[in-house]
């Protein structure tokens, strides 16, 4: 900690996690997960000794309080607790290998910024092989600091990409008002109405749209929280351009360069690092 700011990291519990997965002399690589990789249930040969598995999931959710990075392959890995196999502590290792690249890094809050909520917030539709359920994602920033994320699967299945949209919205809406009022309670005064970006047109229309139709009365209740977080002046909803998302990171594995850039965003930072930069594949 100093004058530009608040550094959080958990490098003592990284390289112990290291130490007792027998990973500390390891090739490091360069993401969590290996591009366009996809786990399923019947991947691989179940694991005899299944302790082992959920000992290290456990312990990487943990991690996951400062390392936003591997939030997603987490959660995939936590839906495969009760029958994990091979394939899966295979996905579990290359998080320790990466891990390995960089066990310092950590999350920087700045201290001084502009008090306004930014939340960027997306949907993996039906991306799920198995169920079919859609995953919810979204950041939220207090001036440059992330302060909250989350990367989770959604409780039901969504008919179309916009109710798949919509319901993550309405999840990211409940987040944002929850935000407000612990920040109100800390009597941190926020500038401006929380700034809510998004990169589907139609769930704009849909938040702006007065008129339930009949196609939309399924959603109806997701309509009606947004709409009224609009209209008390709660948010206020952007439109950006797919290719300045930062969500992408949350539910979907990453080319090297695409994952460098999502890990920016976040504004992610190793005080271990030298200043010519690390080792990865």
């Amino acid at each position: 900690m100093d004058k530009s700011g608040l550094n959080l990291c958990q490098r003592k519990y990284a390289l112990d996690i290291l130490e007792e997965s027998r990973f500390l002399s390891c090739k490091p690589v360069s993401t969590p997960m290996a591009f366009g990789l996809r786990l399923n249930k019947s991947d691989g040969n179940i694991l005899s000794n299944v302790g082992s598995y959920r000992r290290l999931v456990g312990r990487l959710l943990y991690l996951t309080a400062t390392r936003q990075e591997i939030a997603y392959v987490v959660q995939q890995l936590s839906q495969f607790i009760d029958a994990p196999t091979s394939e899966h502590m295979a996905a579990a290792h290359r998080i320790l290998r990466y891990i390995k690249s960089a066990p310092g890094q950590g999350i920087f809050y700045p201290s001084n910024g502009d008090m306004q909520l930014k939340v960027f917030y997306d949907s993996d539709w039906a991306s799920c092989s198995e169920t079919r359920k859609s995953t919810t994602r979204f950041c939220i920033f207090l001036g440059s600091a992330l302060v909250s994320w989350r990367s989770k699967k959604q409780a039901t299945v969504s008919c179309s990409s916009s109710e798949a949209e919509y319901r993550a919205l309405a999840a990211t809406v409940c987040e944002v008002q929850w935000l407000t009022f612990t920040l109100r309670d800390l009597q941190v005064n926020l500038t401006k109405r929380a700034a809510v970006f998004c990169d589907n047109k139609s769930a704009i229309a849909i938040a702006e749209n007065y008129v339930f139709h009949e196609r939309m009365k399924h959603i109806e209740i997701y309509c009606t929280i947004i709409r009224e977080k609009v209209t008390q002046g709660l948010i206020k909803l952007l439109f950006v351009s797919s290719s300045s998302k930062i969500t992408d990171g949350f539910t979907k594995a990453l080319p090297i360069p695409q994952f460098r850039l999502f890990i920016s965003k976040l504004g992610s930072q190793d005080l271990h690092t030298p200043a010519y930069g690390g080792i990865g594949e």
